[in-house]
C-alpha cells in the first residue's frame, strides 16, 4: 500500500518537529515548512496528497494558503492545526476549503483521524475544551 504524501506547515520549529514525528509512521512527510509562502512553493513543487496547515504563520496564514490553493484549482484535502478554539475561525477554514480542524491540545488524539477523514472527503473537527461531552 502506498503511503500518502503530506505537506506540513507550522511556524514553530518544535511544534513542526512534533507533528512530523507523530505522522512519520503513517505518512510520508514530503515537506515541513515554517511559513505560508514556503507551503505554497512546496505544494506546487512536490504535489502532496494532503496538507496540514497551521493557521497563524508569518506572511501568509494557513487560511490564505488554502484559499490560494483553491483559487489555483487545487483540490487535495487540507487539515488545519491551530490553538484557536473559535467557531468563527473554524468557519473561515471551512470557507477556504479545509476539511479538518484540529486543536493543537488534541493533536495526539485527533490529527491522524482528521487526516484520514479529510482524505476520504469528510469533515473532522476537534472538540473544543469548553464543549460538554454528552457521550
Amino acid at each position: 500500500m502506498t503511503r500518502r504524501r503530506v505537506l506540513v506547515a507550522d511556524d514553530l520549529p518544535p511544534v513542526l518537529a512534533t507533528i512530523v514525528t507523530l505522522l512519520e509512521d503513517s505518512f510520508d512527510v514530503v515537506a515541513a515548512v515554517t511559513d505560508g509562502a514556503s507551503a505554497l512553493d512546496a505544494w506546487f513543487r512536490l504535489k502532496p496528497d494532503l496538507a496540514v496547515l497551521d493557521i497563524s504563520m508569518p506572511g501568509m496564514s494557513g487560511i490564505e494558503v488554502a484559499a490560494e490553493l483553491r483559487r489555483r484549482g487545487e483540490r487535495a484535502p487540507v487539515v488545519f492545526l491551530t490553538v484557536h478554539e473559535d467557531t468563527d475561525i473554524l468557519g473561515a477554514c471551512r470557507a477556504a476549503g479545509g476539511l479538518g480542524y484540529v486543536v493543537k491540545a488534541r493533536m495526539d488524539a485527533d490529527l491522524i483521524r482528521a487526516m484520514e477523514a479529510a482524505y476520504s472527503g469528510k469533515e473532522f473537527t476537534s472538540r473544543f475544551s469548553d464543549e460538554q461531552d454528552y457521550g
